[in-house]
């Protein structure tokens, strides 16, 4: 498995759609995947994804903070041990960023970034192993997010009129560059929701101008069709292999 392309695929897995407004993503929701990879034909547990949020309050304003942590089980450390934390802090109401913080621990490979969003540009600052840490601003589209606020703003959009085919892009900064993201609608399928039972969910296919996910309609997502637009089931096929991330539990929704 190359570094970092197992939480990048996760992540993002996950033209004329209208936003939900009365859908708001709910602070204190944890969700709890676990993450398989297809090993010699076969689709084996690797790792646990938690995804988490809670409002942070500061002095002046009120954010909702988005955590995904990835990690993998015990017993596969001495092979590939991974601890990755993806964070952003939102606008509880509007999900647009204001910091996005991502700590990569990955079979000795490790990096550390922070963005700050301002208006049209980000300041990152990103240190990579033991080299030198790196500070630069750069320009960003009114309307791009990171790539954790993004996967929570797909649960605000309305899936309930839209017709199989239909897409909507996205813009997502990751590694100090633009990404161009592509979602599009599949229709709804019948998946096991984990704790919350055999659900009905909208299909959902992720495209992205990436070389870390491979082939059309290979990075699927499902999320619940119902007000809350749970994601119980991930999907991601990468240069290295494919696998998936299956909901088991979900509380706080």
């Amino acid at each position: 498995m190359k570094k970092a392309t197992f939480i990048i695929a996760t992540l993002l897995i996950f033209c004329s759609f209208k936003a939900d407004t009365k859908v708001v993503i709910p602070s204190g929701e944890k969700l709890v995947y676990a993450g398989s990879y297809n090993m010699s034909g076969l689709m084996t547990q690797l790792a646990q994804v938690t995804m988490s949020t809670e409002t942070q309050n500061t002095s002046k304003n009120t954010y909702l903070h988005l955590n995904c942590e990835l990690a993998t089980f015990s017993k596969w450390d001495k092979f590939f041990k991974i601890r990755d934390i993806y964070e952003a802090y939102v606008n509880p109401t509007t999900l647009k960023p204001s910091l996005y913080k991502r700590s990569v621990d990955e079979g000795g490979y490790t990096k550390k970034e922070k963005y700050v969003f301002k208006g049209n540009s980000v300041t990152s600052t990103s240190k990579k192993r033991n080299n030198p840490e790196t500070i630069r601003t750069f320009n960003i589209g009114a309307s791009t997010l990171d790539v954790v606020s993004l996967l929570y703003k797909v649960r605000t959009i309305d899936f309930s009129k839209m017709k199989s085919g239909q897409t909507k892009s996205f813009t997502i900064v990751f590694d100090e560059k633009e990404i161009p993201v592509t979602l599009k609608y599949m229709g709804t399928e019948s998946v096991n929701a984990g704790n919350l039972g055999q659900k009905e969910c909208y299909k959902l296919s992720i495209g992205a101008k990436t070389n870390k996910l491979k082939g059309t309609d290979k990075n699927l997502i499902w999320l619940t069709a119902d007000a809350k637009k749970v994601p119980a089931l991930m999907k991601f096929s990468i240069p290295v292999g494919t696998g998936q991330l299956a909901l088991t539990s979900a509380t706080g929704i």
